[in-house]
């Protein structure tokens, strides 16, 4: 399995990263949906979530934004930090490359994710800014408790063509999390009220 993910990541770079992320950020928003934000009942239907079915347009929503956004986007970023950050020392670069993309890039990507979840969802742009504001601090103080380390590992031991792979497997979790924290952070939302 592995060597056909090789051979067609070598000959579809973008194109592989961007499916895999796609269904692993899809997968991420199942997980959220059936394990975290689900209630075990009582009786026949225990297996079934709180909402009583799969929300699939949402997962959709997860999975576009993946394929359409984070794989391309990630795979450019990471050729980019290996090409551009070139320090003294191998792990000068390392430690450089590690601060550029957490205090640069991860702020950026967390804040396109719940506006692009948002969009996605025909959010307006009042809704969208309540979203960030209540899910953003949160996912960013969660990012920097868990990023720094898997990046630092993953730049450090991963072949550059191999790191998004790597990031997306340990990232489904994180996929879970945001799934449920932009969920979560659906409770907020109040109907615009309109002056007549």
């Amino acid at each position: 399995m592995f060597g056909i993910y090789t051979r067609t990541l070598a000959k579809y770079p973008v194109w592989t990263q961007a499916f895999t992320t796609g269904v692993l950020f899809g997968t991420g928003d199942i997980i959220a949906q059936f394990l975290i934000e689900s209630k075990p009942s009582k009786g026949k239907d225990a297996a079934v979530p709180v909402t009583g079915s799969w929300d699939v347009a949402r997962t959709g929503r997860m999975a576009i934004f993946g394929a359409g956004f984070a794989g391309p986007v990630l795979h450019h970023w990471y050729k980019f930090l290996d090409r551009k950050i070139q320090l003294s020392t191998p792990f000068r670069s390392l430690l450089g490359r590690v601060a550029v993309d957490q205090l640069c890039f991860a702020p950026c990507f967390i804040a396109s994710f719940f506006v692009g979840q948002g969009f996605l969802a025909g959010a307006n742009k009042q809704t969208i800014q309540a979203r960030l504001e209540k899910g953003y601090p949160g996912a960013l103080k969660s990012n920097y408790m868990v990023w720094p380390a898997v990046q630092l590992l993953n730049f450090w031991c991963v072949p550059l063509q191999h790191r998004l792979m790597v990031v997306n497997t340990f990232a489904l979790g994180w996929n879970t999390y945001l799934s449920h924290v932009n969920q979560t952070s659906r409770s907020i939302e109040k109907p615009v009220e309109t002056v007549v």
